[in-house]
C-alpha cells in the first residue's frame, strides 16, 4: 500500500490500493460527458514490430471513455504507414487518427513552417508531439488529453485511468498531471538517469547556487522523466516544449512559468513499470543515455538562467564536482533501498553511470556558456496560428485525407480477400 505523505511543493495523488479499475472507469465515463478525453501515442514505426505495443493497443481496447487515440507516427514509409493502418483498426475508439509525420501532405506542412523558422529544427519524441497537439487543438474533440509511450511492456489500462482522472474530473482545478511510479524491471532497479543524474544534479545545484524556486519545484517530483503525462487542451496553446531529449522536464518547467504550483499534481500510475532501456553510450554522446543526459542538464541550466542564474567555468566545475559527491551517496543509499527488497544492484555498473553523466554536466555546461543564444524550444502553436491562421485546419485536413486515403484502400483489400 503506498504511503500518503504529502512533500515538495505539488500535489501528490496516492494510489491507496482502496478502489477498484471497474469503478474509477465508471466515474470517467461519466466525466467525459462534460469534459471529453483524448489519448496522445508517440510512436517509431519499430514499435510497431515490438510486443509492448500489441499489448498497449490490446488494452486500449477495454476503454470506455475515450472521444479520441492520436498515433504521432516517425521513420515510416508509405507501405509502413499503411501498415500502422491495419495495425490500429482494431481500436473500437470513434475517432483514431494517425499523423504520417513522414508523408507528404505533413512534411509540406513542416515544410511550410520551416520556411519562417516556426518547425522544430530537430527530429524526435518532442517534434512528434508538438505535432500532435496542434491535431488536438485541431481536431477540438479532446479536453483532457493524455500522453503515454509506446514502449511500456508492463501496460495496464489503470495506467490510463489514473493519469487522466486529475484532469478529467470537473471537480478538480489541475490543468497539469504528471505520472510517477517504481522502475522496477527484471528485478532490478531501474530509471538510471532520475536516479542518478536528476536528482543529485537538483541537490547540487541547490548548493552551489543557492536556495530557488525551479529546484524546489523540480524536487518535488518522484519521478520527473516520466514519458506520462496529462493536461487540459488550453495548456496546449501557450506551452514550448523542448525538441531533444529535455522533453519531459522542459515541459515541467513550463508548466511552472505557466501556472501556480496548486494547478500542478502527480499522481501514481503503476505499481510496476517498465520499458525499453536505452543504452548508456559512455563513448557516443549523440545516441542513448548520454545525449539524453546532455540534453536534460542543458535544459535545466537554460531554464536557472532565465530566472536570474549566473553561470561560469568555474561554477559548473563546482557544480560537476559537487554533484559527484551527492550522486555517489545516492548510489550507497539506492545499493541499500535494493538490497532490502532482494533486486539485484551492480555497484560497478551504477557509479560507471555517475562518471559518465559527471562528464556530461561539463559537456553541457560548456555548451551553454559557448552559445548562450540557443533555442531549442519549439514556438507555441499560439505564435504558429498568429503567423498562419489556417495552419490548424490544414493540418486536420492533411491528417484526415491520409486517413480517408488509407482507410479506403484497407477496404478494398478487405473486400478483395473475402472475395
Amino acid at each position: 500500500m503506498g504511503d500518503f505523505y504529502q512533500n515538495g511543493i505539488v500535489t501528490t495523488l496516492h494510489n491507496l490500493r482502496s478502489r477498484s479499475l471497474e469503478d474509477l472507469e465508471r466515474e470517467l465515463i461519466s466525466f467525459s460527458k462534460v469534459r471529453p478525453m483524448s489519448l496522445v501515442l508517440p510512436s517509431l514505426y519499430s514499435e510497431l514490430e515490438r510486443p509492448a505495443l500489441a499489448n498497449i493497443v490490446d488494452e486500449l481496447c477495454d476503454v470506455p471513455y475515450l472521444s479520441e487515440i492520436v498515433i504521432g507516427l516517425d521513420q515510416a514509409d508509405r507501405d509502413q504507414y499503411q501498415h500502422a493502418h491495419e495495425f490500429f483498426s482494431r481500436l473500437p475508439q470513434s475517432n483514431v487518427r494517425i499523423l504520417w509525420n513522414d508523408g507528404p501532405r505533413l512534411q509540406e506542412i513542416h515544410k511550410k513552417l520551416d520556411a519562417q523558422n516556426l518547425a522544430p529544427t530537430e527530429l524526435g519524441k518532442g517534434r512528434n508531439v508538438w505535432y500532435c497537439m496542434g491535431y488536438m487543438l485541431a481536431s477540438g474533440r479532446g479536453e483532457a488529453i493524455g500522453l503515454h509511450d509506446c514502449d511500456i511492456v508492463t501496460y495496464k489500462r489503470e495506467m490510463l485511468a489514473r493519469l487522466l482522472y486529475p484532469i478529467a474530473n470537473p471537480n478538480f482545478n489541475y490543468e497539469y498531471a504528471k505520472g510517477f511510479y517504481a522502475r522496477i524491471g527484471d528485478q532490478k532497479m531501474r530509471g538510471r538517469v532520475t536516479r542518478l543524474l536528476v536528482t543529485p544534479l537538483i541537490r547540487a545545484l541547490m548548493k552551489v547556487i543557492g536556495h530557488s524556486e525551479w529546484l524546489d519545484y523540480l524536487d518535488s517530483f518522484r519521478y520527473p522523466l516520466a514519458g506520462e503525462f496529462a493536461m487540459r487542451r488550453d495548456v496546449v496553446n501557450d506551452v514550448r516544449i523542448p525538441s531533444d531529449w529535455g522533453l519531459e522536464v522542459g515541459l515541467l518547467l513550463e508548466m511552472k512559468r505557466n501556472f501556480a504550483n496548486n494547478r500542478i499534481c502527480q499522481v501514481d500510475i503503476a505499481d510496476v513499470y517498465d520499458h525499453k532501456h536505452q543504452e548508456l553510450s559512455e563513448t557516443d554522446t549523440d545516441k542513448g543515455l548520454s545525449k539524453m543526459s546532455i540534453d536534460i542538464s542543458k535544459s535545466i541550466f537554460r531554464k536557472l538562467a532565465t530566472n536570474g542564474a549566473v553561470f561560469t567555468p568555474e561554477i559548473i566545475r563546482s557544480i560537476k564536482a559537487t554533484y559527484f559527491r551527492v550522486a555517489l551517496d545516492f548510489v550507497e543509499t539506492y545499493r541499500n533501498d535494493a538490497l532490502i527488497n532482494g533486486l539485484g544492484y551492480d555497484v560497478h555498473e551504477e557509479e560507471r553511470s555517475v562518471e559518465m553523466f559527471a562528464q556530461n554536466i561539463m559537456t553541457a555546461g560548456h555548451h551553454f556558456l559557448e552559445n548562450p543564444m540557443d533555442t531549442p524550444f519549439v514556438p507555441s502553436w499560439n505564435r504558429v496560428i498568429s503567423a498562419e491562421p489556417e495552419i490548424l485546419t490544414e493540418l486536420r485536413a492533411a491528417v484526415d485525407e491520409d486517413h480517408l486515403e488509407f482507410s479506403n484502400g484497407l477496404s478494398a483489400s478487405s473486400v478483395a480477400a473475402k472475395a
